[in-house]
């Protein structure tokens, strides 16, 4: 929800991690180089290309790093806590039978809002380290359930910890 969120990450994560992230974002120049190097890009313009990011999660997470996949997949605009989730992160979870661990950022839209990358707010920005969701009992069929089950819980937590989003 904020440009702050990648200055977050590696403080919130002591651990092995790569995000995903959005492949129009590695064009920026000098960042961009970084940013090939450090995320793994998905270009969601064609089907080869979304499937290629997925086979390159997958092979993550078999070497036993933790993917970080931020599930509506660009700002929420909106005046709900949160937009609609992308099925992709779901279903790798249940495809490799890989436990969901949400985490949410609670005030890096207060600190930060995505509409000006030059609008910085002095404060503490929150961490919220949720319970592991398992995936197992689910089958790939069953994608929509997983991710509204991960919906309603991040929704009710960023609500109860007063967090900020544009309507908020």
């Amino acid at each position: 929800i904020s440009y702050l969120d990648a200055a977050i990450v590696p403080k919130a994560f002591r651990q092995k991690i790569r995000p995903l992230g959005k492949a129009e974002m590695s064009r920026v120049p000098v960042f961009g180089f970084i940013y090939r190097n450090a995320i793994v890009t998905v270009d969601r313009s064609s089907p080869e290309n979304r499937a290629n990011s997925v086979r390159v999660l997958k092979s993550l997470i078999g070497k036993g790093i933790s993917v970080l996949v931020f599930p509506e997949g660009t700002f929420n605009m909106g005046t709900t806590p949160l937009k609609e989730f992308y099925d992709g992160a779901f279903r790798v979870a249940i495809e490799t039978r890989t436990p969901l661990k949400p985490v949410l950022f609670l005030d890096a839209y207060r600190r930060m809002p995505h509409e000006s990358l030059f609008r910085l707010n002095p404060g503490t920005c929150r961490i919220l380290y949720l319970d592991e969701i398992p995936v197992q009992g689910y089958s790939p069929e069953q994608v929509t359930r997983l991710k509204q089950e991960v919906y309603e819980i991040m929704e009710k937590k960023l609500v109860e910890y007063q967090a900020s989003w544009p309507g908020s």
